[in-house]
């Protein structure tokens, strides 16, 4: 393991070569001093449980913003609260998650109505992606039926407005098409073709994703735009957002292992190189805000880390998208943390000091989480 400042000096150097001017030795420092090494598992081990400590409602059993005192249920964030103990399981094998899945299945459904339907379509989709990822840590079938109910909300959401595209939201916006609705769509309708091998998820993942594609992405830079209003035809091109280069680069993942193409991981990696060279600060992930903004970075990196894990990428690429995740990891862990507890803020250059929110916190879970997945 490299440390911080090695890292660095390192990402920089490779980052000039993948974009085709490499560095000379001039260019990195001409002597880096040592740091000792981080170890992530024992990292990650205290930032997931103080996610647990410090935001978990142990009686009605959802993640709420204990550190704003602000009780209110949002049904999203729930979802990427789960992917991080489903991580943290997975990655320590500790029976002390286990009870959580139970919980939180419980306490939320009952917390949005005592159902999962939700009218907005990419809240829903980010549900069913952590349920289906809880099935298969726990072959629970209660988590894969909740999952293919919420599939047959979700494809509903399929409309000739704007030519197709998942909409956004059910009711006043279903005009509205999305990046955030449909990258991830198609990452859970290629995850059920895999999970089922039925041929019909495999179908919706690749129209799916052919129309975020043609409709959202640009091709030339790899930024994603954020939507299309169906009405007028405009798109919105100013709203490029760290989570939905991620979503994208996991759509093309998950095409890229059930058909094999590698043209998938191509645009993948245009995706990529956008998100490292255009949406960051000093090679950091770029602050998005607090709210929704703070999940951002988090779901980016979750699928930025499985673009990682193919096996069809070059040495020299991989070798880049590691450090480049690494300084960003270093970075948060040495630079962004209060450590007791632990609390990630907007900025990952910055502890937020004694006060954070669910959504920041969730984020540096998934960063830290992801550290131990691109190791093993």
């Amino acid at each position: 393991m490299k440390t911080k400042k090695t890292t660095y000096a390192l990402f920089l150097t490779l980052s000039a070569c993948c974009c085709g001017v490499c560095s000379s030795d001039k260019d990195t420092p001409d002597e880096v001093k040592e740091e000792p090494a981080i170890d992530w598992s024992a990292a990650a081990n205290r930032s997931s449980r103080a996610l647990i400590s410090s935001f978990w409602d142990a009686q009605e059993h959802y993640f709420w913003d204990n550190s704003y005192g602000n009780k209110s249920f949002g049904y999203w964030p729930q979802a990427h609260a789960l992917d991080v103990l489903v991580d943290a399981y997975e990655r320590s094998k500790s029976s002390y998650y286990e009870p959580y899945f139970g919980w939180w299945f419980d306490g939320v459904w009952k917390k949005n109505g005592n159902q999962w339907y939700n009218h907005f379509f990419d809240d829903m989709e980010w549900i069913a992606l952590a349920l289906l990822r809880t099935y298969k840590a726990t072959g629970d079938e209660k988590y894969k039926d909740a999952t293919l109910e919420l599939w047959g909300y979700i494809r509903e959401g399929w409309n000739d407005s704007a030519d197709g595209g998942i909409a956004w939201e059910r009711v006043d916006h279903i005009w509205s098409k999305n990046a955030c609705s449909n990258g991830p769509a198609s990452i859970l309708a290629a995850r059920l073709y895999q999970e089922t091998g039925e041929e019909t998820y495999k179908e919706w993942a690749l129209k799916i994703y052919e129309w975020e594609k043609n409709t959202l992405f640009n091709g030339s830079t790899g930024a994603v735009y954020d939507n299309i209003n169906g009405l007028s035809g405009e798109k919105n091109t100013s709203w490029i957002f760290t989570y939905n280069q991620g979503t994208f680069i996991g759509a093309a993942v998950e095409l890229h292992k059930i058909t094999g193409k590698k043209a998938y991981l191509d645009d993948a990696a245009l995706a990529a190189k956008y998100t490292m060279t255009v949406l960051v600060t000093d090679a950091i992930l770029k602050d998005e805000g607090s709210g929704d903004g703070g999940l951002f970075k988090g779901i980016f990196v979750r699928y930025f880390t499985e673009l990682i894990r193919q096996e069809q990428l070059s040495s020299d690429v991989r070798k880049s998208y590691v450090q480049f995740l690494q300084h960003n990891a270093e970075t948060l862990w040495t630079e962004g943390a209060n450590s007791t507890p632990v609390l990630f803020g907007t900025n990952w250059s910055r502890s937020p000091g004694a006060r954070t929110g669910l959504a920041e916190q969730i984020s540096g879970c998934m960063l830290i989480e992801a550290m131990n997945r691109i190791e093993n």
